[in-house]
């Protein structure tokens, strides 16, 4: 059993993990992929709270088919109208009661900073499943589980985010977990109005010298790209409709786009997608994004099985 050490603590940024930690993650993640029955009842007479305040399928459901497969149980809420958030509740006061029940907490919330509250009021393990766009740091050891598996190893590659890099939660998060390997050069591909946040460029990107351009055409730049990270334009986000729909479909990946595009290219998406990338590309074998979010699953287990402790 392969123990990585990260019993009873907390993941609310990428930056919480070490490399080495991350990277035993990634290994024990394998193990679970390789064995289905491996860890199935690590986690029996576990409870796990699932507190949703926002919308989600993939993150949600992953973590608790995760749980559910190492032998214990899920209780949560999938939308706060099914809370006594509803009534008022202060968040303190919601994750201090939920604490009492159970053994760790994943939650999402729409106000960043959310995730790092309910840590100092719990006294229980707090994963952050997305804080606004903030931070989705699972999201991010999904992507660079992917990665690893596909390309071999982290670092040393081309990445391309596009579409939605203001908002985008799962590309601040990735971004700043890739400035830590070795070698990475980013792409950013997005419309003014949607460009990545200036606090990533100067605070990370400019702080650890990694090699960046910024464009607003896909297809003049994909064809030097090793891993393209297509998102969404997330309607959530935006304070008025009319800017939506016109920026919603500004980028959308389709076979005539992917002519110039490597062999080796790995498309990422961290799921739901709109119109981003059009049906077609599904059976390209470049396309992985589905690969993606079964990875997530094991991931998640992973990371369950660590903080709970049982590995210890």
């Amino acid at each position: 059993m392969y123990a990585t050490r990260l019993s009873g603590r907390h993941l609310i940024e990428p930056g919480d993990f070490t490399l080495d930690e991350m990277d035993r993650l990634f290994t024990l993640a394998e193990e679970i992929e390789d064995d289905p029955v491996y860890l199935r009842e690590s986690c029996r007479g576990k409870l796990l709270a699932t507190l949703f305040f926002e919308p989600s399928t993939r993150t949600r459901l992953s973590f608790e088919a995760a749980m559910l497969r190492l032998g214990g149980n899920c209780l949560g809420f999938a939308e706060p109208s099914s809370s006594s958030a509803a009534k008022g509740e202060s968040l303190a006061d919601t994750i201090r009661t939920v604490a009492c029940y159970t053994d760790a907490i994943v939650m999402r919330n729409p106000k960043e900073g959310a995730a790092l509250l309910a840590s100092r009021y719990a006294q229980v393990p707090v994963i952050n499943a997305g804080d606004g766009g903030h931070h989705h740091p699972t999201q991010t050891l999904t992507d660079l589980m992917t990665i690893r598996q596909i390309w071999g190893a982290i670092g040393d590659f081309t990445v391309g985010f596009c579409g939605d890099l203001k908002f985008g939660r799962t590309v601040h998060s990735l971004a700043k977990a890739l400035s830590r390997y070795p070698h990475i050069r980013m792409v950013f591909i997005s419309p003014p109005e949607l460009r990545v946040p200036a606090y990533i460029k100067t605070g990370i990107l400019d702080k650890e010298a990694i090699e960046y351009q910024e464009v607003d055409c896909l297809e003049k730049v994909i064809g030097d790209l090793d891993v393209l990270y297509m998102t969404r334009v997330q309607r959530e986000r935006f304070f008025n409709e009319e800017d939506y729909i016109r920026l919603k479909d500004s980028y959308i990946l389709n076979m005539e786009k992917m002519k110039p595009a490597r062999k080796t290219l790995i498309i990422l998406h961290p799921l739901p997608r709109v119109n981003e990338i059009a049906p077609e590309v599904d059976i390209d074998s470049r396309a992985s994004y589905f690969k993606q979010a079964q990875y997530g699953m094991y991931i998640r287990m992973a990371l369950l099985a660590s903080i709970l402790g049982v590995l210890d």
